[in-house]
């Protein structure tokens, strides 16, 4: 009897909270899987309706006490243990620089790199609000930490091209690929990023396409021709 009385108890605390999570929209534990870590967004392709209902975001402080970072919980995860390898076997010390963004913090940064860079270059490197990978939180760009000094200017990260080649090789071991390679710029639609990785979700999906030198775009038309 006891055992019954216990089985009805946690069944309703358990229901009690997930209409909690429900009537507050935070989405319960288990609404990561319903995310399809190969989701494709770019130019053509908008983010998914109803993307956000689903995605559970995790907080990070910036590591020089600037704003705070958000990215999808399970590739945050994959993401630190990423950081720990580069850091602790090659001396290389890479941290979170621009992560999720909502569509209005995409449309500031168009507006504030049109004045700077101009709208050429806002063409190449800027995805049109709705339009960029980084409203997925599976997109992460990084900086470097070289000698104690950040390096986040995109032209001096590109320099750094040994110490990219090294990250690139370890990425697929954690589930990320390199988004937009080099020489890739007509697929993509966007220029070389050394600095922007994407979370697949699998690292066996993840070697396929870095080993065989894809985009996700190639990819995926190979999976569905």
């Amino acid at each position: 009897m006891k055992k019954c009385i216990f089985a009805f108890i946690f069944v309703v605390i358990f229901l009690v909270g997930a209409m909690t999570c429900l009537a507050d929209g935070i989405p319960s534990p288990d609404a990561k899987k319903l995310l399809d870590y190969m989701v494709l967004v770019n130019k053509e392709n908008r983010l998914p309706e109803g993307w956000e209902d689903i995605l559970v975001l995790e907080t990070v402080p910036d590591f020089e006490g600037g704003h705070s970072h958000q990215v999808e919980r399970e590739a945050l995860s994959m993401f630190w243990l990423l950081r720990d390898d580069l850091l602790q076997n090659y001396g290389i010390q890479i941290e979170l620089d621009s992560c999720y963004r909502s569509v209005e913090a995409q449309q500031d940064i168009w507006d504030r790199f049109t004045d700077e860079y101009g709208i050429d270059y806002v063409k190449k490197y800027v995805a049109v609000p709705g339009y960029s990978e980084h409203h997925t939180g599976l997109a992460i760009d990084i900086c470097l930490v070289k000698d104690g000094v950040t390096i986040d200017e995109n032209d001096d990260m590109i320099a750094e091209r040994e110490i990219f080649a090294i990250i690139h090789s370890r990425l697929a071991d954690y589930g990320f690929i390199l988004r937009y390679p080099e020489g890739k710029e007509e697929v993509t639609g966007y220029g070389y990023e050394p600095w922007h990785f994407r979370y697949v979700g699998d690292v066996q999906t993840a070697h396929e396409i870095m080993d065989g030198g894809y985009t996700l775009e190639e990819y995926l038309d190979m999976l569905n021709p």
